[in-house]
C-alpha cells in the first residue's frame, strides 16, 4: 500500500554494514574492552528488599591482598533533591545516585550497597563476602494496590502525592495522580447500548537482552575521564555520571560499544558511576560486568500494574465513551510509563467521551526502566480485551468494529494532540483482506482452537540528532552519527544519505561515533533513530550536495545557480557537456579546494506515530492450560520502510516479546519482597521452539512530516500481543483472561472456576 515516490535506495535490501563483524566476532561489546593495568569491579547488593542502612564496615574488604579501591554511597556527592534533565526526561538525582549506592535505606533486594575493585574478579568477590552491613529490616510492599492503601509500609517519608498538580499533605507511595479528560463521560456512557467494564492485572517484566549491562572507566591523570558502556545513549551516560560525580561533561568521554539488546533497559546509568569512582579510587582501570542475577534484580524492567477499563457503545457499534483508572508500579523510585500507558490506553479508536486516571506507585522492586512502548502493552491488554467483548456483545466482527471506530487524521486523543495523517483504518483493512483472517479455523480434537485480533499505538519522538558526512576521493562517504546501532539503523541512516545523494548505500560507510567524535544525539529509543537521525543524515547530504554544486561552479567557472544536482550527477545549465558524477567530481576534491564535510544537527518536529493490528491463532490444552501459538500476522502502518528487512525484523522481535509477555514472563516473588525466578532458567523467554514464523505486513502510508514518511516501528509492534493472544485464548475455550502472564496454571484455574469450553 505504498503511496510514496518510487526510490533507488530506500526500499531495498542491502547488506548491513556491520554485518560481517557481527557475524565473524569481530564486533567488539562491552565485555571485550581490555586496558593495560585493568582491574575488576564487583557491586555488593541488598540481600532485603527494604531496610535502613544503619552501618557498612568495609575494613577487611580494604585489607583483602590484591583489594585495590572499596566504594559506597559515602564516596558520591550529595546530589540534594533536585531535578535534572539527563537524556531521557527529567529524573531525580538524588533518587539515581542511591539507585547506583544506596544512601540511608535499601528499597528492593538486589540494589547496590557497596563496590570493590581487585586484581581479579574472584577476590572482588571475596571481598564483597567481608563487607558487613548492619540492616534494620522493615515491612515490604510489592504490590501496586497493596502500596496506595492508608497504611500501606512508606518507601520515602519525604514523598507527597502530587495530584492534579497540588501537592499531598501526608507521606504517601502514590508519588503522582494525573488525568486526562475528553467531553463529558457520564453522557457518554448514558448514550450507550452497551457497556462493559473489567479490570486487569500485568505483572513485571524484564527486557531479556541477552548482553549484560557493563562499563570500564578510566580516569586520567589530567582528570578526565573515559567510559567505555553498552548503552543506548552515550550523551546521556556523559550527563548522568557528571551530575552525579559533580563531573563537567567536558572532562567525560563515553564511547559506546556495540550492544546485544536493551530496548529500553539501558539507558539509566547503574554501573558507570561507580566504576569512575572505583577507577579514581584505585588510579587504575575498572571494568564492571552483571551477572544474569544482577540484570534481573538489579536494573530496570517494566512495570507491573493494575487497570480498570470501562467502554459503551451505542447499537450501531459507535463507541460513546471510555473509562480508565490505571496504576503503574514505579519500583522503589518514582518514574513508571504511566504517563505514556494513559496517552496510549484509548488512542486506536476516535471516542467522544473519554476519561483517564492515571496513578505513579512506589513498591519494593527495581525502579522500572522503559521496555518497548513503555507503558502501552498493559493499557491495549485492558482496551482490546474490554472492545472484544462489546464486539461480541453486538454480534459485529472485532475488525469492522475497529473500521467504524478507528482513529485517523483529525482524531483528538485524550491526552491533547490531533492525529496527522496516520494508518490505522488501513492496517484494518489490510488484516480484514489477510489469508489469514479469511482462512477457516479449524478444530484440532480434544485441544481448543481460537482466533484473536487486537491492536496497538505507539508514538514516536523527534529529539536532537546530528550527522557529519565527508566525501573521500574514491566516491565514498564516510558518515559519523551517534545512535548506538540496536537494530541495523547505521544502515537505514546510511540508505537515506545515499538516497539523498543519488548514490549507492555501499558507498557509505557508517560508524557510531563516541561523544568526543560527534555533535549531540539523543538516545536510541522512543522509535526516533531511523526518522531524527535519519534526517540528520539526509539534511548532512544536502550540505555535500550545495558545496558539490559551487565546486563544480568553480571548475567550470560558472556562476552556481547555473549548476544543478541530479540523482547523483553535477551538471551545468547552460553547457550539457559539463558534466560529472559524484565519484568523478568527488576525485577532483582534493586540487580544487579539500574534502567536503556536510554537517547537519536536527530537532525535527514532525513525528508521525505508528499503528498496528494483529492476528493469532492459538491451541489451548484444556488438561494442562498450555497455549501453542499456531500462526501470528502483524500488520502495520510502517510510514516508508527504508530497510525493509529491518522493518520486518523489529516486528517479529516485537511481536515475539508481546508473546512471552503474554504466555509466560512475570518476576515472581515471595512476601519478603524475593525474587524467585532471577535466571533465563526459571525466567520463561519464549524460544524458536514455542514460535511460528511471525508474518509482518507493512503498510506505508507516509508520514508528512518526514522528508522520506520514515514512522518510528520498533515499538508498535509489543503492543496488540498480548490481548490478542487473550481474545484468541477466549474464542477457544470461552474463559476471558484478565491477568498476565496468561500462564498454563493460570488458564487451568480460570476453566475450573469459570465457565469456559471444558
Amino acid at each position: 500500500m505504498s503511496t510514496s515516490t518510487p526510490f533507488k535506495v530506500i526500499g531495498t535490501r542491502p547488506i548491513r554494514h556491520d554485518g560481517v563483524d557481527k557475524v565473524t566476532g569481530r564486533a567488539v561489546y562491552g565485555a571485550d574492552v581490555y586496558l593495560p593495568g585493568m582491574v575488576h569491579g564487583r557491586l555488593l547488593r541488598s540481600p532485603v528488599a527494604h531496610a535502613r542502612i544503619k552501618s557498612i564496615d568495609t575494613s577487611a574488604a580494604e585489607a583483602l591482598p590484591g583489594v585495590e579501591a572499596v566504594a559506597t554511597s559515602a564516596d558520591l556527592p550529595d546530589p540534594g533533591d533536585r531535578i535534572a534533565e539527563l537524556g531521557e526526561g527529567a529524573i531525580n538525582v538524588r533518587h539515581l545516585s542511591s539507585n547506583c549506592l544506596a544512601r540511608g535505606k535499601v528499597l528492593y533486594k538486589g540494589q547496590p550497597v557497596a563496590a570493590v575493585a581487585a586484581v581479579s574478579p574472584h577476590v572482588a568477590e571475596e571481598a564483597l563476602k567481608l563487607i558487613k552491613v548492619e540492616y534494620e529490616t522493615l515491612p515490604v510492599v510489592i504490590d501496586v494496590r497493596a502500596a496506595m492503601q492508608d497504611g500501606a509500609p512508606l518507601l520515602h517519608d519525604d514523598l507527597r502525592t502530587e495530584s492534579l498538580g497540588k501537592p499531598g499533605d501526608k507521606p504517601s507511595n502514590i508519588a503522582k495522580h494525573f488525568q486526562f479528560q475528553k467531553g463529558e463521560i457520564e453522557q457518554g456512557f448514558k448514550e450507550a447500548a452497551v457497556t462493559v467494564e473489567r479490570e486487569f492485572h500485568t505483572a513485571t517484566v524484564h527486557q531479556g537482552y541477552i548482553e549484560p549491562h557493563n562499563a570500564t572507566a578510566q580516569w586520567n591523570a589530567d582528570g578526565t575521564v573515559t567510559l567505555w558502556c553498552s548503552t543506548q545513549g552515550s550523551f546521556s551516560v556523559r550527563a548522568q555520571v557528571g551530575e552525579l560525580l559533580g563531573i563537567p561533561i567536558s572532562r567525560i568521554r563515553v564511547v559506546p560499544q556495540e550492544i546485544g539488546g536493551g530496548f529500553g533497559g539501558k539507558i539509566r546509568v547503574y554501573l558507570e558511576p561507580v566504576a569512575v569512582v572505583l577507577a579514581r579510587k584505585a588510579g587504575r582501570p575498572v571494568k564492571v560486568v552483571m551477572s544474569r542475577a544482577d540484570v534481573f534484580e538489579g536494573t530496570g524492567p517494566t512495570p507491573g500494574s493494575y487497570i480498570k477499563v470501562k467502554m459503551a457503545a451505542d447499537a450501531s457499534g459507535r463507541l460513546t465513551a471510555a473509562q480508565a483508572y490505571m496504576a503503574y508500579e514505579a519500583g522503589a523510585f518514582p518514574g513508571s510509563p504511566v504517563n505514556m500507558g494513559a496517552m496510549c490506553v484509548f488512542a486506536c479508536y476516535d471516542i467522544p467521551h473519554v476519561l483517564v486516571d492515571g496513578y505513579d506507585v512506589v513498591v519494593n522492586k527495581p525502579a522500572t526502566s522503559a521496555y518497548r512502548a513503555p507503558g502501552a502493552t498493559n493499557a491495549a491488554f485492558a482496551t482490546e480485551t474490554v472492545i472484544d467483548e462489546i464486539c461480541e456483545k453486538l454480534k459485529i466482527d472485532p475488525l469492522d468494529f475497529r473500521l467504524k471506530n478507528g482513529a485517523k487524521e483529525g482524531t483528538r486523543r485524550a491526552d491533547g494532540p490531533v492525529f496527522p495523517r496516520i494508518g490505522m483504518i488501513e492496517t484494518v483493512e489490510v488484516a480484514q483482506k489477510h489469508p489469514h483472517y479469511k482462512q477457516v479455523l479449524q478444530t484440532n480434537g480434544q485441544h481448543k482452537r481460537g482466533r484473536g485480533v487486537a491492536s496497538g499505538f505507539w508514538f514516536n519522538c523527534g529529539l536532537k540528532s546530528s550527522a557529519t558526512a565527508s566525501v573521500n576521493a574514491d566516491g565514498s562517504v564516510s558518515l559519523v552519527e551517534g545512535s548506538t546501532d540496536i537494530g541495523g539503523s547505521r544502515t537505514s541512516i546510511a540508505m537515506q544519505l545515499a538516497e539523498a545523494l543519488g548514490i549507492r548505500a555501499e558507498d557509505v560507510r557508517p560508524i557510531v561515533a563516541d561523544t568526543d567524535s560527534v555533535p549531540y544525539c539523543d538516545v536510541t529509543g522512543g522509535s526516533r533513530v531511523t526518522f531524527a537521525t535519519g534526517w540528520a543524515a539526509y539534511e548532512a547530504a544536502q550540505d555535500i550536495k550545495r558545496q558539490m554544486v559551487q565546486r563544480a561552479a568553480t571548475i567550470w567557472g560558472v556562476p552556481a545557480d547555473q549548476v544543478v544536482y541530479e540523482d547523483g550527477t553535477i551538471r551545468s545549465t547552460s553547457d550539457p557537456a559539463k558534466k560529472l558524477t559524484f565519484a568523478e567530481l568527488a576525485a577532483k576534491l582534493h586540487a580544487t579546494g579539500g574534502t567536503i564535510v556536510g554537517r547537519a544537527s536536527v530537532d525535527p518536529t514532525g513525528v508521525g506515530g505508528g499503528l498496528a493490528t494483529h492476528i493469532v491463532d492459538v491451541e489451548v490444552d484444556t488438561d494442562t492450560g498450555k497455549v501453542t501459538i499456531l500462526r501470528y500476522t502483524a500488520v502495520q502502518d510502517v510510514g516508508k520502510a527504508i530497510h525493509p528487512s529491518y522493518v520486518e525484523g523489529q516486528i517479529q522481535g516485537g511481536a515475539v516479546q508481546g508473546i512471552g509477555w503474554a504466555l509466560n514472563e512475570e518476576y515472581i516473588y515471595n512476601d519478603k519482597g524475593e525474587m524467585t525466578n532471577a535466571s533465563f532458567l526459571d525466567y520463561r523467554m519464549p524460544t524458536c521452539l514455542d514460535l511460528p514464523m511471525i508474518e509482518p505486513v507493512l503498510v506505508e502510508v507516509a508520514n508528512p512530516g518526514h522528508p522520506y514518511g520514515v514512522r518510528g516501528v520498533g515499538e508498535v509492534p509489543i503492543v496488540p500481543p498480548p490481548a490478542a493472544i487473550a481474545n484468541a485464548i477466549y474464542r477457544a475455550i470461552g474463559v476471558r483472561m484478565q491477568t498476565l502472564p496468561m500462564s498454563p496454571g493460570r488458564i487451568v484455574k480460570a476453566l475450573h472456576n469459570g465457565n469456559g469450553k471444558s
